[in-house]
């Protein structure tokens, strides 16, 4: 029963999203509806797309294309 008073915010911080600047306020949604972090997301998942495929993964994908026609 003994809680400090910052815990409120912590717990909706945790719930709620928000971010350390504003602890429990709404994460920042821009004007086309898209949530402020969506962009840096989608700059990271094309940068693990563009990385190029490492020979031994190129060479198992030759391999299991070969057991198909067997």
């Amino acid at each position: 029963m003994n809680q400090s008073k910052g815990h409120g915010a912590e717990r909706l911080s945790a719930q709620g999203g928000g971010d350390s600047a504003n602890p429990g306020l709404p994460p920042e949604v821009r004007r086309d509806g898209e949530p402020g972090w969506a962009g840096g997301l989608r700059k990271l998942y094309n940068s693990v797309v563009d990385e190029p495929l490492p020979d031994s993964f190129r060479d198992l994908l030759k391999k299991l294309d070969g057991a198909d026609d067997a």
